[in-house]
């Protein structure tokens, strides 16, 4: 649902606001944590994870594509 780096965005926007929040039961370090994110088809969602926990990220190239920063789409689509 979402590309490699819309997900890692993502993910550092949670952190943010988690770490925004001063709670005194966060660890120091990073986050941990899960967002499940459903889309509008049943085959649509996506899982976030914080980034520290996704070492090696699995790509999907249809997802890749989605992002107007992409530069697949960019490819795809006969742009530079």
């Amino acid at each position: 649902m979402f590309s490699v780096q819309q997900k890692r965005e993502i993910a550092d926007a949670v952190q943010k606001i988690l770490r925004a929040t001063d709670h005194p039961e966060l660890p120091a370090g990073e986050i941990q944590f899960s967002l499940h994110v459903v889309g509008a088809e049943s085959w649509s969602w996506a899982d976030i994870r914080n980034n520290g926990a996704v070492a090696m990220p699995r790509v999907n190239q249809h997802n890749e594509r989605q992002d107007p920063r992409s530069t697949e789409r960019k490819e795809a689509s006969g742009g530079t």
